[in-house]
């Protein structure tokens, strides 16, 4: 089975919606688009050419393939747009009834059962960018393999979030991580299982331990 890796920029309070521009998606009046553009440097830039260079299928949700397909299909000398318009793309949408950005294909009907089914499938790992309600629908049936989180040094407040209302509580191991020269921390995580609960609370004493206890403080 391959796998299925989210790929999302987030800022510290878990907000992923328009990080690359002003007119991303200012779904719900959100005013703060563009919140990851100054924070590039080198490094970052390499991460994201090795991700790249590697061979990849994408998945999306409606709203970030018609931003995707508006924008890299006319960008041209720049190995990143070739390697997305040579990807093998598959969207998940209710609405739309065709998608036109090369080797494009529209998932239908269940879209949970759909991915399960590209996952059984031969081929190279399947990454989600963007794409906030298509996650949420792979969070719940349990289809990511690896999240692979930018978290930038900003706080924004409000807005679309990785891990929404209705989240699945889960463990998860952390892969691999990396920091930038202005501050974002790229980090890979792997889903663990169940969360693993503790308490930090002394157990309540034995009557032989309060006696010892009054004697030590000089009350016996």
């Amino acid at each position: 089975m391959r796998t299925l890796a989210v790929n999302t920029f987030l800022s510290l309070d878990g907000v992923m919606q328009a990080p690359g521009g002003p007119e991303e998606d200012p779904t719900g009046g959100f005013s703060h688009g563009g919140w990851s553009a100054n924070y590039w440097d080198d490094m970052m830039g390499r991460v994201i050419g090795e991700s790249m260079a590697r061979p990849y299928e994408i998945l999306l949700g409606r709203k970030t393939y018609e931003i995707f397909a508006a924008h890299w299909p006319y960008v041209t000398d720049d190995p990143a747009a070739d390697s997305l318009n040579a990807a093998r793309k598959y969207v998940a949408s209710r609405t739309l009834r065709t998608v036109e950005w090369s080797n494009s294909m529209l998932l239908q009907g269940d879209v949970g059962a759909e991915v399960a089914k590209l996952k059984e499938q031969d081929g190279p790992e399947i990454q989600v960018h963007g794409s906030s309600n298509l996650i949420q629908t792979l969070l719940t049936d349990g289809l990511v393999d690896e999240f692979r989180l930018w978290f930038f040094p900003l706080v924004i407040g409000n807005g679309k979030r990785l891990f929404g209302d209705g989240t699945i509580p889960g463990a998860l191991k952390l892969i691999d991580s990396k920091t930038s020269t202005t501050g974002v921390v790229i980090a890979t995580y792997r889903p663990a299982g169940e969360i693993d609960y503790g308490s930090f609370e002394f157990d309540e004493p034995t009557e032989a331990e309060r006696q010892r206890r009054k004697k030590v403080a000089g009350e016996g």
